[in-house]
């Protein structure tokens, strides 16, 4: 019998991480409300053009309020780890177990992300990495590792992972004059980045040069020679800097002192990593941009994603005000369920929905809003689902 006296302290559960994983789970599977499909509809409309930019990816540089969706995901699986720990600790668990489950689960996302990713018709599995399930799946076993380390060693191998990233594209050679940009997706008018910042440009960079190697290492229908919208698998790597950040911004949650002393080093964090990530990318040493998760993207993105960490624990761990946040914890108790739902039953609820409702159900509002009561009746219908399994307890675990 295990003596209960050298078992850690049960971590108290706080509402705001639920709620804040919860509100991007319901983010992600909106699919923007189909807002900047709608947008195109008002192309004169200053509003819309605003609305529509913040629901939809930019190309390359930059950033919406849509591209830290997955910054924010990867951030908060960060956060979690050091709770996770502490609680299997308190159940009695010791490292070479903890190792064991970290390992399986990394390895079991990575596999869920194939088998969703190999829908849509396709005659055999899709042996791509870059769902954001396979790329947490890839990196978390190493973040396992980390949340074991010394808060100094910590930030330095997060560092250390951005700098030497940094380099491996910046010593990578650049594409010569006679390169052929059709052949690797790219269109004829697309904006090259100039310059130093070319070292980033789009499917002529280290990672697709890794990801031309790696996945045809796979069975395929047809070689790889480029994905279409630049993404890469060794994304995880700069990905694991930014749940490192996550883990670190878990520790201080935990930690003893006062609530409001860690909102005051949140934002700080959050205000700094901004301006440095920004400066990183207007200096051109290495531009923003998402689809590869450059190191400047790092930083960038985890600072905004702090803030609103930092603006949930304000509301409701310091306030107090928990009622509304409920739609959201929901769905933030059981995010590995909503997320398979979303990707296995979009389509299928969409067409049970035309069958009892009426096949012009979609068009009440006339054609242009079509995308939007589309995706709304989606999440509504999920959220009624993962409703249903937390009103019997039923929370899927990985």
């Amino acid at each position: 019998m295990k003596d209960e006296a050298n078992l850690a302290p049960k971590p108290e559960r706080l509402v705001s991480l639920d709620a804040y994983r919860g509100t991007i789970m319901l983010l992600m599977a909106s699919a923007g409300f189909g807002l900047s499909t709608v947008a195109k509809s008002y192309p004169d409309s200053n509003i819309w053009g605003v609305i529509g930019f913040h629901t939809s990816h930019v190309k390359w540089v930059g950033c919406s309020l849509w591209d830290l969706i997955q910054p924010a995901f990867m951030f908060m699986v960060g956060v979690a780890l050091p709770f996770s720990v502490a609680n299997r600790q308190a159940r009695g668990q010791t490292f070479a177990p903890l190792l064991g489950h970290a390992i399986w689960r990394g390895l079991l996302l990575v596999l869920l992300a194939i088998f969703l990713s190999s829908g849509g018709g396709r005659e055999q599995t899709n042996w791509e990495f870059p769902n954001v399930l396979a790329q947490i799946g890839l990196a978390y076993p190493l973040l396992f590792l980390v949340a074991f380390t010394k808060p100094r060693t910590t930030w330095i191998i997060a560092g250390s992972i951005l700098v030497i990233y940094w380099l491996a594209f910046a010593l990578y050679p650049l594409p010569g004059a006679d390169f052929d940009w059709v052949a690797v997706g790219v269109s004829a008018d697309w904006k090259h980045l100039e310059g130093f910042a070319a070292h980033w440009d789009k499917n002529s960079n280290f990672a697709t040069h890794v990801d031309v190697w790696f996945l045809n290492l796979f069975p395929r229908a047809e070689p790889f020679v480029f994905n279409g919208g630049g993404y890469q698998t060794l994304n995880f790597v700069p990905s694991l800097a930014t749940m490192i950040f996550g883990l670190c911004a878990g520790r201080l949650l935990r930690s003893e002192i006062s609530l409001p002393a860690k909102l005051k080093l949140l934002v700080a964090a959050g205000v700094v990593a901004i301006i440095v990530g920004y400066l990183i990318g207007a200096s051109g040493l290495c531009p923003i941009v998402k689809r590869i998760w450059t190191p400047s993207w790092a930083i960038f993105s985890t600072g905004w994603v702090t803030l609103i960490l930092a603006a949930f624990v304000a509301v409701v761990d310091w306030r107090g005000w928990k009622r509304w946040t409920f739609p959201m914890v929901v769905v933030g108790l059981n995010p590995i369920t909503a997320y398979c739902l979303w990707q296995l039953m979009g389509g299928w609820l969409r067409e049970r929905a035309r069958t009892h409702f009426g096949q012009e159900i979609f068009e009440t509002f006339g054609e242009a809003w079509v995308p939007a009561l589309q995706r709304g009746f989606v999440l509504l219908a999920l959220w009624l689902i993962v409703w249903w399994m937390f009103r019997r307890k039923l929370f899927v675990r990985i």
